[in-house]
């Protein structure tokens, strides 16, 4: 790949690319932190039909309604990032995947960044496992505060400790 990385807002003919990324993210990043039948064969499947769900749901109006942010280098998705309004006003940064391979190379930052941007001026959260080293040290490299340690709960009975970050409403003047 050659050209230029972009961001764009996706919608619902990106569930199966993102969900494809999505599966093969998570493979890769968790391998080793959650348990290996999480991370199983049924997991493709699965996420096709979550991101197939969170794509086609009328969620009763732009500020209810979540965001995809969809990363792509010569037309294939490198990375995405859903953004999901919070009654509280804040935004949490639900998922941020970059496909395997591609990490360390900028995709992260240009979606982070692109979710901040699209925050402002709410604060953005996130939720990262504790162990998930590589993806904590880069929040905190890009200016994220830890605000909150707690457990989180996944499939299959699991839980696993995870960290919140914030970026306080300052995406549209971040760096």
């Amino acid at each position: 790949m050659s050209g230029p990385i972009t961001v764009r807002t996706g919608g619902r003919d990106d569930a199966t690319a993102v969900a494809d990324l999505h599966a093969a993210s998570q493979r890769t990043a968790y391998a080793g932190i959650v348990p290996a039948e999480a991370l199983g064969d049924g997991m493709p499947a699965e996420r096709r039909a979550i991101w197939e769900l969170r794509l086609e749901v009328d969620y009763g109006g732009p500020e209810h309604t979540p965001t995809l942010l969809i990363a792509e280098q010569d037309g294939e998705p490198v990375g995405f990032a859903y953004l999901v309004p919070e009654p509280d006003g804040r935004a949490l940064l639900d998922n941020l995947h970059v496909r395997p391979g591609r990490t360390g190379g900028g995709v992260g930052r240009l979606l982070l960044h692109a979710a901040l941007e699209r925050a402002a001026p709410a604060t953005l959260r996130l939720e990262v496992l504790c162990d998930n080293r590589r993806a904590v040290a880069f929040y905190e490299r890009e200016g994220g505060l830890r605000t909150d340690e707690r457990t989180g709960f996944f499939p299959g009975g699991h839980e696993l400790p995870e960290y919140e970050y914030s970026w306080p409403g300052t995406g549209a003047q971040r760096s």
